[in-house]
């Protein structure tokens, strides 16, 4: 049975880790994050629009977007935001569901999309099931600033850029609690994707 995961969470929840695992297992992981990257190069339509929105202010000498740059502009105002995910989310979307049809036509039976805003954009109608990697606030709010160096200003302000993860918990098909250790959240994995029906080399 074909089965497409919708793998989610918020700033610093542990995503990564928990993709990094499923990666591990030899599960395909497409992420979100880094078709964004691509879809945003030189050459790239997405590009092109967000130069033309937002001008030349946000580039680097050699063209390529400076993203920080451009995230110290959407990240305090949401009218601008929704201007960009306008831009890039679509392209970012082609391009997953391109990479996941190339790995359905290659006889993979699982396959995870890696979208760190799939509730807030929607999404949840592309896959057949989702997994949320959850943490406490006060957990999220302790690794952003210690992973970022950033004051607990800015980072509550990205955090609360972002559906609060207490909401997406409620939208959500498994939940991995991600406040404990390593190992636990490696348990956690593993009996969802038994219930979904994945076998180690299978």
């Amino acid at each position: 049975m074909e089965m497409t995961i919708g793998l989610t969470g918020g700033i610093a929840s542990g995503k990564s880790t928990v993709s990094e695992m499923l990666k591990n297992l030899g599960i395909p992981v497409i992420d979100a994050d880094i078709e964004a990257r691509l879809a945003v190069e030189q050459g790239e339509e997405a590009y092109d629009q967000i130069v033309n929105h937002f001008g030349k202010s946000i580039l680097y000498e050699n063209s390529s977007i400076n993203r920080t740059r451009l995230g110290e502009i959407i990240f305090n105002n949401e009218e601008e935001r929704t201007v960009l995910n306008g831009i890039v989310h679509p392209a970012v979307r082609k391009r997953m569901v391109e990479k996941q049809v190339a790995l359905q036509s290659k006889g993979e039976s699982m396959i995870v999309m890696d979208i760190p805003l799939l509730f807030e954009s929607n999404l949840r109608s592309t896959v057949d099931r989702t997994l949320l990697v959850y943490v406490d606030e006060e957990v999220q709010l302790r690794r952003l600033m210690k992973r970022n160096n950033y004051t607990k200003e800015e980072a509550f302000a990205r955090i609360h850029s972002q559906m609060p993860l207490i909401e997406k918990k409620k939208l959500a098909d498994a939940v991995i609690d991600n406040n404990g250790s390593i190992q636990q959240t490696e348990l956690q994995l593993n009996n969802i994707l038994k219930q979904w029906g994945y076998s180690k080399g299978a």
